[in-house]
């Protein structure tokens, strides 16, 4: 019954135990009174403290950990049969797992927040001492929150915050997924815990997932407040109270501006030694924040030069941006290209508000609105100064604008000017700049023409970028709309953008044409992963000429690029573009998974494959899955190895390629002979041969395998191939 009633009764535990031993006895009473003997507990010789252990609550074990480590104990088992015993499920990747304490406190939180686990259940996850949330927090460095946003509005309320402020320090990677539509008072939430976690906080990855029909105005807020725009500190409340973060740097601020004597009035930024931690005056950020409210939109006070010439470049939206303008940089003015309709109609009354708005700017808070107007306002301002005076976009009252010199104030606007000085509409960066992640991910969530260009302006100027995930986005067209973001920030002196990966079910234009945009566009790339099922052969048909793609060939040298993978492509006709590629000098990895690369080859291209990577000797990986290599191939693949090859090849995958038992023994043969031939030196370490054919003949696979391994690490799998038979047909 106590047990049942959530008391911490270890005694439920030890009912097997019959007779109990003086110690279990012990142990139980002392596990009941953990709260006033915790200390001397701890002090316990190493053989009583592993007794004890099993009998205390999540909490007090979690706190133990010191004391179990300065006496010997691990509670790793202790910590693995909890999560067999509560969460009953087998984690992915559980051999793995280094740290199930952690792993058990991290799902625990989760859990406990997403109200999944009842913490009565089980009277090792409950004790009135100890707040789950608060007590699992500083263990949780990945969060997924879901759906309406319920744990969002959790974790910011008011007697969470302690909670709050500990994730801030622990969490590194945040993920949404399966989102759906939430009102205001939600986003109002979400607002103040990305502006905690990411802004001031050590978010580093902000995923999202699985999202078919996306809200465009929380997606776009999502994106820009994880690239570090949103308003001051003043406009960031926490329940009444402005952020304490903000006015303690904007103290800072102004302290630091009035040691230097410089009269910055309303205009006022500051530049971190960073480029992430550019944020101006509380002031100054609530009026530009309530002019970006106010309807029209006058062109901002400076210009960024590379997104000024990329802009002209490359058109962001072959499709569907009107009027042929090219809203590449950070400050574009969305009001050239039309709104969806529902954001519309919540955008009229903001015009409407325009004077009334700007009065109120000197409060902490803005108008309700605020977000829809907001996230829209990424995509309007432009840098560009590319904007027709007379353009206007249906459904707006849009007033006439030109582009403005770098520097100079514009005083067009009656919200412009602010006592007495020159705001003008500054630029996002300009005015509300904060600390932003390094890796964005977006999964099978479709973007449309509008997010793509709210994406690509945010992308211009995200210099702590360092790492763009999509997949399965529907990009289309709009693919040229990112490469342009990405072709701006790839010019900034502070850009560490690295690491590009797209799939998605069809490519707009060819995949080796995608490749050598990019690598045009991104010189400083370091690893690119390009993945199309091609599967209606859209590879053949070519998109409009783009100027920065039409004539692009493939570098013959990228210096900075290592990692480069192909999933799903049909390569069969780009032979020239794959040796290119495999001679390049720079090259470590290079992957061709599922690429169809022999369907239409001649008998020599293997050879020039070999012969190619044998002159590379800084390629370490190859790797080939899925290609249909068969017995044949994969015994010429062993001349890489040969007594004439400067190869210092690593690491080779064939795996998927129905290899047979004698296939493989006879490479292994060829292998050994060449090693023998070069006195036992070669580079290759690792075999991997997933999915092969390999149970046909069990006796001269294990042959095959024995004499493989005493030459190189091999990773294989028990595969039942009678199901792939007609793969096999096609080889022979």
């Amino acid at each position: 019954m106590a047990a049942r009633c959530g008391r911490s009764v270890p005694e439920a535990a030890m009912a097997a135990e019959r007779p109990r031993s003086l110690f279990a006895l012990s142990a139980a009473a002392v596990s009941r009174s953990m709260a006033a003997l915790e200390r001397d507990v701890w002090a316990l010789p190493g053989h009583l403290l592993r007794g004890l252990l099993p009998l205390l609550t999540v909490f007090h074990l979690e706190r133990a950990e010191d004391a179990a480590r300065r006496a010997g104990v691990s509670t790793q088992p202790i910590w693995r049969k909890l999560w067999d015993d509560v969460m009953k499920t087998r984690p992915p990747n559980s051999e793995s797992i280094t740290c199930w304490r952690k792993k058990f406190l991290e799902t625990f939180f989760s859990n406990v927040l997403h109200g999944v686990l009842d913490v009565s259940s089980d009277w090792r996850l409950n004790d009135r001492h100890f707040s789950p949330l608060l007590h699992s927090s500083p263990h949780v460095s990945q969060l997924t929150l879901c759906n309406m946003l319920q744990g969002a509005v959790e974790l910011t309320a008011e007697h969470n915050h302690k909670v709050l402020e500990n994730l801030a320090g622990s969490l590194q990677i945040l993920k949404f997924q399966h989102l759906l539509s939430c009102d205001q008072s939600v986003r109002r939430s979400l607002v103040l815990l990305l502006h905690r976690l990411i802004h001031h906080g050590s978010v580093s990855q902000v995923s999202m997932c699985s999202w078919p029909v996306p809200d465009t105005v929380l997606l776009v807020l999502i994106l820009s407040m994880s690239a570090g725009f949103w308003r001051s500190g003043n406009a960031i409340g926490y329940h009444g109270s402005p952020c304490g973060l903000c006015r303690g740097e904007d103290k800072a601020q102004s302290q630091e501006s009035a040691q230097e004597g410089a009269e910055r009035g309303c205009t006022a930024e500051r530049e971190g030694s960073s480029g992430e931690d550019q944020k101006g005056s509380p002031e100054e950020a609530e009026a530009h924040v309530n002019s970006v409210l106010s309807g029209p939109r006058n062109p901002p006070s400076w210009q960024n030069p590379a997104c000024e010439e990329t802009s002209s470049e490359v058109p962001c939206d072959h499709t569907n941006i009107q009027g042929g303008s090219s809203p590449c940089s950070i400050s574009e003015q969305l009001s050239c290209h039309p709104l969806p309709q529902k954001t519309r109609r919540r955008l009229k009354p903001a015009v409407g508000r325009k004077r009334r708005c700007l009065r109120r700017s000197r409060g902490h808070y803005a108008d309700p609105e605020d977000l829809y107007d907001f996230v829209f306002t990424v995509a309007r301002e432009d840098n560009s100064g590319l904007l027709d005076k007379s353009r206007t976009t249906e459904g707006e009252n849009t007033e006439n604008w030109t582009s403005s010199s770098p520097g100079s104030p514009c005083t067009s606007h009656a919200g412009c000017k602010k006592r007495g000085g020159s705001a003008g509409i500054f630029s996002l960066k300009a005015a509300h700049r904060f600390r932003s992640v390094s890796t964005l991910e977006l999964f099978s969530i479709p973007l449309t023409g509008e997010t793509c260009r709210a994406l690509s302006n945010l992308l211009s100027s995200w210099v702590s970028l360092e790492n763009l995930i999509l997949s399965y986005n529907g990009l289309h067209a709009n693919i040229s709309c990112i490469l342009s973001g990405l072709r701006a920030l790839s010019r900034h002196p502070e850009c560490r953008f690295r690491v590009l990966r797209v799939s998605d079910v069809f490519s707009h234009m060819p995949c080796m044409e995608l490749v050598r945009c990019v690598l045009s566009a991104l010189p400083q790339l370091h690893t690119l992963s390009v993945s199309f099922d091609l599967k209606n052969h859209l590879e053949g048909s070519r998109p409009e000429e783009s100027p920065s793609c039409s004539e692009a060939e493939i570098p013959e040298c990228t210096p900075n690029l290592k990692k480069l993978s192909f999933h799903d492509v049909n390569l069969a006709e780009h032979q020239r573009e794959v040796l290119l590629l495999l001679q390049d000098p720079g090259l470590q990895e290079i992957t061709f998974s599922f690429c169809r690369l022999f369907e239409s080859s001649t008998a020599g291209f293997l050879s020039e494959i070999i012969n190619t990577v044998k002159r590379n000797s800084s390629l370490k990986s190859l790797k080939l899955p899925g290609n249909r290599l068969g017995n044949q191939r994969l015994v010429a693949l062993a001349d890489i190895f040969s007594e004439d090859s400067s190869s210092s090849l690593c690491q080779l995958d064939v795996s998927s390629n129905c290899i047979k038992p004698d296939g493989l023994l006879e490479f292994t043969k060829k292998l050994e002979g060449h090693i023998q031939q070069r006195g036992g030196q070669i580079p290759f370490t690792h075999l991997r041969l997933f999915q092969n054919w390999l149970d046909q003949d069990a006796e001269t696979a294990q042959e095959a395998l024995r004499r493989l391994k005493a030459l190189c690490s091999v990773v294989n799998d028990s595969w039942d191939s009678s199901q792939a038979f007609a793969d096999y047909i096609s080889v022979m």
